[in-house]
């Protein structure tokens, strides 16, 4: 059995049975055995059946943002927010993907042999998701796989599986066939077991550690493998910037859900000649954090959705303080029930530090003081992680000069911890490999095939 804990209480919310390896088998076999009629039907008649999916989004948002809050600790707006945001991905998905997969098909005419490229679904897919936005990471890859005809294996995180649970029952009751989309239950070795199966594609969302596990386990099986892991995302906010409002700008992309973003600003570079201004202003927002339940409508800053990182947070504070770091605001646990961390706010920072160097996923940031922009640039891509960057300055040729040499997949200029689904999503190093979202996350889930047709001798 599975214990969900709601980790604004520490208790347990309720218990649910795990998939056994024997269950396992038989969703892939089913699976296995919907795919070849999901993937004749035509792309509008699949489409159909999402849309009746994200009508009951809309229908029981409310329910459905409870159930999300409960067992991660997201505040409710938070919750509402997702919610919300996975409408835009889910139309974009079904409006790009018959134009996507059309424009890849080309019929050059005037040759014997006829050449022709299709492409085709990868066939079965797992789906191993994230907890921390079970939404719009799991619609990231969901949707795609089975509008372009795959059948998908859907394992939540151990954490969101309340809501992982939710998401298969809606597609049930949207008519979607029998083994279309299966939903797994359980922890890591419940995911060993689907990495098992003969799976033709497995597609990832969590930790560089565990990545590294599932791009092992995949391996033997030379299946299609996507992983999207962590970061150590850097900002550098250079002397012309207006300070208050990057201040505020990044608090919120440093603090937004407790900090647990793969995205999130986990270090910040600051020209020395506004250092002070910038961190004053920077600890004014922290301060207007609320921090308590996730269900008060006041909060803005909940429990961490995994109590163990508490222990993580607690390490990198400790490590920067005897290092010569300076705790401006926050730096401990709250006492009480819950696994609630304090927005936490350091100075005097450097790249011996863990706090600098180590993904936090976690309320906490350190501001280094920079002399120059090219000392910004070193500290940017000292660091093996490259999901995003950003720039904050009004001089956007100085900024894009400074971006165009970051090493990241994603950058930003002026702006942080943001994603549209018209944009490909895809980390470099330790981030990950592969591109969700963009006409490049529908790709993900084809594969080509190339037709030489001879008319005749």
């Amino acid at each position: 059995m599975l214990q969900v804990i709601n980790p604004a209480t520490g208790g347990a919310l309720c218990e649910l049975r795990t998939d056994s390896p024997e269950m396992v088998s038989d969703k892939y076999q089913q699976a296995r055995l919907a795919q070849p009629a999901w993937a004749a039907l035509e792309v509008q008649e699949r489409c159909a059946f999402i849309r009746r999916f994200q009508q009951q989004l809309i229908e029981r948002q409310e329910e459905l943002a409870g159930l999300l809050t409960s067992e991660t600790g997201k505040p409710l707006q938070q919750s509402l927010n997702e919610l919300n945001g996975v409408q835009g991905r889910i139309d974009f998905f079904l409006k790009s993907t018959a134009d996507t997969i059309q424009a890849l098909d080309m019929l050059p005419s005037g040759n014997n042999p006829a050449e022709r490229l299709t492409f085709e679904p990868l066939g079965v897919i797992a789906n191993i998701s994230a907890w921390n936005y079970p939404y719009l990471v799991g619609a990231n890859v969901f949707i795609p796989a089975l509008l372009t005809g795959n059948t998908v294996l859907y394992k939540p995180s151990e954490f969101a599986s309340l809501t992982g649970k939710a998401i298969f029952d809606m597609f049930t009751s949207s008519g979607l066939p029998e083994g279309v989309l299966s939903v797994i239950i359980g922890e890591g070795e419940v995911g060993a077991h689907l990495l098992q199966q003969p799976i033709d594609g497995v597609y990832f969302t969590g930790s560089h550690a565990t990545g590294v596990k599932i791009a092992a386990g995949a391996a033997p099986n030379l299946m299609r493998v996507q992983l999207e892991l962590g970061g150590k995302d850097p900002v550098y906010v250079m002397e012309d910037a207006p300070v208050a409002a990057a201040a505020t700008a990044l608090a919120d992309g440093a603090f937004y859900n407790a900090g647990q973003s793969c995205c999130a600003v986990e270090r910040i570079y600051v020209r020395n000649e506004i250092m002070d201004e910038f961190v004053k202003h920077f600890v004014i927002a922290a301060q207007k954090l609320v921090v308590g339940s996730p269900t008060d409508p006041t909060t803005t800053l909940g429990p961490l959705t995994r109590a163990a990182q508490l222990d993580v947070l607690d390490a990198q504070v400790a490590d920067a303080l005897q290092k010569g770091a300076q705790l401006k605001v926050g730096g401990q646990r709250l006492p009480g029930p819950g696994s609630f961390y304090q927005p936490t706010v350091m100075t005097q920072v450097n790249h011996t530090m863990d706090l600098m160097t180590e993904e936090s996923f976690g309320p906490i940031i350190g501001i280094q003081g920079v002399s120059s922009d090219s000392e910004a640039l070193e500290l940017m891509n000292d660091s093996p992680y490259g999901l995003t960057a950003a720039v904050f300055s009004p001089d956007q040729q100085r900024a894009q000069g400074i971006l165009a040499r970051v090493n990241s997949g994603t950058v930003y200029w002026n702006c942080c911890d943001r994603v549209s689904p018209h944009l490909p999503w895809t980390g470099r190093g330790n981030s990950g490999i592969g591109s969700t979202l963009s006409t490049l996350g529908i790709q993900a889930f084809v594969q080509p095939k190339s037709w030489h047709m001879n008319a005749g001798q």
